[in-house]
């Protein structure tokens, strides 16, 4: 999954990135308004990390620019991590429709406890375990099981088993498969999805994931 920060402090920026690594989430990290994106899309980033204050511009900016957006846009989580601690401005942030706020200075293990619960919320599941059918899935440990059998995943098939997951029963074209199996580098080939894809029907149960011709795949669980 990948994290889009946005974060002009440079000893917070590094020590965010470093956490998410180890939370084994990739992310793209940001340090002014202007640089960012003017949509933010639900098929490449899975939640974003947003200061309030930045050298030019404002985070509530983006926040509205982002929410207002036709679109995938307004169903990407944002949490607002910032220094900025008065009701008015947490009211502001939450009412123009941010997921969650979080004040400066903060546990890094608390920051990605909500970001892991805002994750889950996306993909509509209530706790850690994902439970979808016969099968659950605990993106924190990597594992997979079917009728309580520990299934062998590679990292690569069960990040595809995971973006299959999110929207199980919706159908994933290749091409967002594509970009969101390696976000920070060049979209992984059709070919090479097709390999992860029989791969992982192999392993979990070929009838769990159906081909839509000319389309994508879909999880049925």
């Amino acid at each position: 999954m990948h994290i889009l920060l946005i974060e002009d402090d440079l000893d917070l920026g590094r020590a965010l990135q470093s956490a998410l690594k180890v939370e084994g989430l990739t992310s793209e990290w940001l340090r002014r308004a202007v640089d960012a994106p003017a949509t933010v899309d639900a098929t490449t980033v899975d939640c974003v990390l947003l200061d309030l204050t930045l050298p030019d511009g404002s985070g509530f900016d983006l926040l509205a620019r982002w929410r207002n957006q036709a679109g995938q846009g307004g169903q990407v989580p944002i949490i607002v991590i910032t220094a900025r601690s008065a009701v008015e401005d947490r009211l502001a942030g939450l009412d123009g429709g941010a997921d969650d706020f979080v004040i400066k200075p903060f546990a890094t293990a608390e920051l990605m406890s909500r970001i892991r619960a805002v994750l889950r919320r996306s993909a509509r599941q209530a706790s850690e375990r994902w439970v979808l059918g016969e099968l659950v899935i605990e993106p924190r440990r990597h594992a997979v099981q079917r009728k309580g059998a520990v299934l062998d995943v590679s990292p690569r098939e069960f990040q595809l088993l995971l973006e299959l997951a999110r929207e199980p029963g919706v159908v994933v074209s290749k091409s967002v498969l594509s970009q969101r199996l390696d976000p920070l580098g060049e979209p992984v080939d059709f070919a090479a999805i097709e390999v992860h894809v029989s791969n992982l029907r192999r392993k979990i149960g070929a009838e769990l994931i159906r081909t839509v011709r000319g389309v994508g795949y879909l999880l049925q669980a």
